[in-house]
């Protein structure tokens, strides 16, 4: 299972963001789930570095089963405003993918 992990800070934005394991619905290169769930978390954050011209701190596991991505908190409001609006259609995404998918992916919140 891929447990998608989402942390705020006592604002409520969205600080970071954990993903961990592996959802085994098919075959590796055949995984519908994570390969969504991949294209859709690097999507936001190819999108915030591209659009936003920040870079988050992203951590990686070797086989592909880990995923950490903290974002700076020293941003100026325009610009956090906007890696919080794409981080969150990042997370609508992820739940859209977990409400049909729920035995393969699950999302957690923590403050």
């Amino acid at each position: 299972m891929i447990t998608v992990t989402i942390e705020k800070d006592q604002s409520n934005h969205i600080h970071s963001f954990e993903m961990k394991g592996h959802a085994d619905f098919a075959e590796h290169g055949k995984d519908l789930v994570c390969a969504a769930a991949t294209a859709v978390s690097f999507g936001a954050v190819n999108a915030i570095a591209e659009l936003t011209k920040v870079i988050p701190d992203v951590k990686q596991g070797q086989d592909g089963g880990f995923l950490k991505v903290s974002f700076p908190q020293d941003l100026i409001s325009t610009t956090s405003e906007q890696v919080q609006l794409i981080v969150q259609a990042m997370i609508v995404s992820l739940q859209t993918i977990e409400q049909d998918y729920g035995q393969y992916i699950k999302i957690t919140f923590k403050k």
